[in-house]
This record gives C-alpha cells, structure tokens and sequence, in this order.
C-alpha cells in the first residue's frame, strides 16, 4: 500500500446561498433592494419580480418558515462576503503554544533562563506549557514535580500576570500546566 505525501488543502466552511432558480422552496417571503417586507409569494413570482429589477432573488436564511429571500446583485453580494471573510482572516492571530521543559534536578541558572523565555513567550501572545517529565526513579516524586512548576509560575507571574489555561496536573510521566498572558 502506497502512502501519500501530498498536504491536503483545509475545507472551507463557507455558507451556500441559493440563488434563483436553485431556491427548491415552493413559497418565499420576500425582502426588496431597501429592505421593505414585500410579503410572501410563491417563488416563481419572486423571481419574476427580481428579473423585472433586473437583479437576483437570493435565499438569505432557508431554515425559517417560509424561507427568506431578498432581491439583490448576487454578484455584488458574493463580493461584500469574500471580502468580509479576508478581513476577518487578515485580523485573526494565531496563538501558538509553546513548550518549556523543567526538570526535578535543575539548576537555579538554567530556572532562570527558562523563566526568561517563559517570559519572552507570554509578552508575544503565545500560551506556554510548562512541563516536567519524570524518568526512572523520579516517577515516585512526583510531589516535587508539582511544587517545582508553582513555585516556576510563581516566580513568573511576579513579573507578567497570567492566567491558567490548564491547572496543574499529572498525566503518565509528566506534569504539565499551560499558562497565558492576562
């Protein structure tokens, strides 16, 4: 069996709005080009009425009873929404996380060069997993796991307030905790 390398592009959960002929509905309540409520019709009507504006009877929320259209430019339509969509795109930020890794026996210095990224991480926006992964022996101490990462989010959080996104917790050999920016 082959298997394939090729990066698959992401859906897009963008919204379908049927348009003219397409609206399987047998009645619509229409909305005019200004908004004005023309009533409910049957959709040939509609779309007769939309053809005599020379614009398009567009079907706006299709889970209402009877669904609602509205006459309008469907292409311009389209436009303002793809536009509206990069916008909101272009303004979005994503917030990565980023992993620090402690460990039982480390050193005051190497604490402080943690806490300094840790640092660095949360003033760029970025959530920050503090984690400390048991090996061997260490698994049975796991108490001082957990004091080493409060007393690391403690030293941090007098320098940046911040705010747990995951308390504090054991899974298998590690002890972990996400923290952000407040």
């Amino acid at each position: 069996m082959r298997i394939s390398h090729k990066k698959r592009k992401p859906e897009i959960n963008e919204k379908q709005y049927f348009f003219n002929e397409k609206i399987t509905a047998p009645e619509v309540r229409v909305l005019g080009p200004d908004n004005g409520n023309l009533g409910i019709m049957k959709t040939g009507e509609a779309i007769r009425a939309a053809y005599d504006q020379e614009m398009d009877l567009v079907e706006i929320n299709p889970k209402a009873e009877p669904p609602v259209c509205k006459i309008m430019n469907f292409g311009q339509f389209q436009y303002q929404q793809e536009k509206a969509a990069r916008i909101k795109k272009a303004h979005q930020k994503e917030i990565k996380i980023k992993c620090v890794r402690l460990s039982i026996r480390i050193g005051t210095h190497d604490l402080e060069i943690r806490q300094r990224q840790t640092i660095e991480f949360l003033n760029g926006g970025d959530k920050v997993k503090v984690e400390v992964i048991l090996k061997g022996r260490e698994m049975q101490q796991g108490s001082l796991a957990f004091e080493l990462i409060k007393k690391f989010i403690s030293d941090v959080n007098a320098q940046v307030p911040i705010k747990y996104d995951q308390e504090v917790e054991r899974q298998g050999r590690s002890v972990t905790a996400i923290i952000f920016k407040s």
